[in-house]
């Protein structure tokens, strides 16, 4: 049924666009021009060498940086000019590479806070510990106790514990141990499955190639290739061009 949904999908306008979008950032040009389109549903895939600007994308799209030019769209509604607040409640999450947990409170008060419309729902705590059973184990524990692995585990878990339209995470692997790796596939294979759509910046490329749907690469802070995940993942040529490397030498 969800092949389905996203044959349909595939008609409909995209759930966000970013046209002819540029940042700056004290005197420098971070963005220069992005024009970017995340289709509804599935995983989206920010691809580019460091310093490319992907990271300044999400923030951008965030609100965390005003675009200094162009236009953002998320589900039919111009939310460029909107506070980071808005643009939460609007239905986007963002998970940022700094993990960004309150240290001071439990985990459980941690996710407590990101659960805005009420009381946590227990079968969708559930379904996260399935993923992340030590969230379960340290449910109690001041988040700042745990590893960097438990913390982003609990960022991501904030990130869902509510429904979303949309899911930003910015490098979610990176430093994580193989284990750890695999229930973060796990986690968003299964929300692949519902209605939530994730743009994902990331720089292991076996864990992008295995989930991603689309991918846009990025290039002096531009989008220099968008297409298909599996069209990039199957052609070493286009690899070595947009990005200097090929993917099969990070299996």
């Amino acid at each position: 049924m969800r092949d389905a949904n996203r044959s349909e999908a595939a008609g409909q306008a995209p759930l966000l666009t970013l046209s002819g979008v540029h940042t700056h950032i004290g005197q420098y040009h971070i963005l220069q021009g992005v024009d970017l389109a995340v289709p509804r549903g599935g995983l989206s895939v920010l691809l580019g060498r460091n310093g490319a600007g992907k990271t300044t994308t999400l923030r951008t799209i965030m609100g965390l940086w005003k675009a200094s030019a162009g236009a953002i769209t998320f589900d039919g509604q111009d939310i460029t000019k909107l506070a980071t607040p808005d643009i939460a409640r609007a239905g986007i999450a963002y998970v940022p590479e700094s993990m960004a947990v309150f240290s001071d409170l439990t985990v459980r008060e941690n996710l407590h806070l990101a659960a805005r419309s009420g009381p946590m729902d227990q079968a969708r705590v559930d379904w996260i510990f399935g993923f992340f059973p030590a969230l379960k184990k340290f449910w109690n524990y001041p988040a700042g106790n745990l590893s960097g692995g438990q913390k982003q585990m609990v960022a991501i878990a904030r990130a869902i514990v509510e429904p979303r339209k949309l899911l930003l995470v910015d490098e979610p692997t990176k430093g994580l141990a193989p284990a750890i790796v695999q229930s973060l596939i796990a986690a968003f294979r299964e929300l692949k499955e519902t209605d939530t759509t994730i743009l994902l910046v990331e720089q292991n490329f076996n864990f992008v190639r295995s989930l991603g749907d689309t991918v846009s690469v990025m290039d002096d802070g531009r989008v220099a290739h968008a297409g298909a995940m599996a069209a990039l993942a199957g052609d070493d040529e286009l690899q070595q061009r947009l990005l200097g490397l090929s993917l099969d030498s990070h299996q």
